[in-house]
């Protein structure tokens, strides 16, 4: 018996080294997303895919993702429209490859306010009157965010001017805006979700608009890498963008995968989660028509100094698209 035990405990020591180095071999992506309702998802990545190994590491901002992938410390990222726009204007090395989710924007006010929910109208003359008084309307979102441009375009359609007729208040962080808006230390805020179903559930502040009027629509999140990490490991970049399109159509047939995945991330009450859901729309396809209209946008509003329209056209790549979609371009947003 002591013979049996020993010659298993051999073959078990003699057979671990081959799956440890079967896990090595394995190659490792690391892919940054950034903390709000539509990112965290991301963090079930790692969970649809056996051939790769995804390290998804959550970062406070897409502007920070996109530091992060600049830099090199991540492979792959999850940013915004806007930040790929901004970053092919500073010439970074970014690359499109896929869509993710969609919307997550809120523009709530102080109740005080007693402004009725899309009423443009009384809006606008708010503004006015409280310029008149040198006591401009406080406006506030996370500069550089999606939410910082949606909401600039929509005032911009309604005749407001964020330079002039408001003072605009950055708060970096989105975890942030509840306290600030709930201290009196702004009237109107643009966020982000969950934290704007955390807002309202709460009483801090009432729904003003969701700001999808403007270029952007509800044209929220992109994956990108660079061109060297496509040069050097496209089978890893392919299976990636596998694993992004099965989490979409996972969150689209499951949503309550997505509540778990919030309140594990968070800590915030379940009923928070599944009201972020209403304004959070699952989609890998890459919008390239809206994208040169969102640069457009952004250049209007001097986020942008130069004409990107050809770093667009070079810098989305539909291959890997296409290939796990089962899709063409055209279907996916070309």
């Amino acid at each position: 018996m002591l013979t049996r035990l020993a010659v298993a405990a051999v073959s078990f020591v003699l057979a671990a080294p081959t799956l440890v180095e079967a896990q090595q071999d394995k190659p490792k992506i690391v892919l940054g997303y950034s903390k709000c309702a539509h990112c965290f998802p991301m963090a079930l990545t790692p969970g649809l895919t056996d051939r790769l190994a995804i390290e998804a590491i959550g970062f406070n901002t897409a502007s920070d993702v996109l530091t992060a992938l600049v830099s090199k410390s991540v492979d792959i990222a999850q940013v915004t429209y806007l930040h790929f726009v901004t970053a092919l204007d500073k010439r970074f090395d970014v690359v499109a490859i896929s869509g993710q989710i969609n919307g997550g924007s809120e523009i709530i006010a102080q109740p005080k306010l007693a402004l009725a929910a899309e009423d443009w109208t009384s809006f606008k003359k708010l503004v006015l009157d409280r310029k008149a008084r040198r006591n401009p309307l406080k406006v506030a979102a996370s500069r550089g965010s999606a939410q910082d441009i949606h909401m600039r375009g929509e005032l911009m359609i309604n005749g407001i001017d964020v330079g002039k007729d408001v003072e605009f208040i950055n708060i970096p962080n989105p975890a942030d805006h509840a306290a600030a808006l709930q201290r009196g230390e702004v009237d109107v805020i643009c966020t982000v979700e969950p934290f704007a179903s955390q807002i309202k559930l709460a009483g801090i502040g009432s729904a003003f608009a969701q700001p999808y009027r403007q270029a952007a629509g509800k044209l929220t999140s992109l994956i990108v890498t660079r061109s060297d990490v496509i040069e050097r490991r496209p089978a890893d970049v392919q299976e990636t963008v596998n694993a992004v399109v099965k989490l979409v159509d996972k969150l689209n047939g499951d949503p309550q995968a997505a509540v778990d995945i919030i309140v594990r991330q968070t800590g915030l009450d379940k009923a928070i989660a599944q009201a972020a859901l209403n304004n959070l729309f699952p989609d890998y396809k890459m919008y390239r028509g809206s994208t040169f209209a969102i640069a457009r946008m952004m250049s209007d509003l001097r986020y942008v100094s130069r004409d990107v329209a050809t770093d667009i056209e070079r810098r989305m790549d539909y291959r890997f698209l296409v290939e796990a979609a089962n899709k063409s371009r055209g279907d996916l947003g070309y």
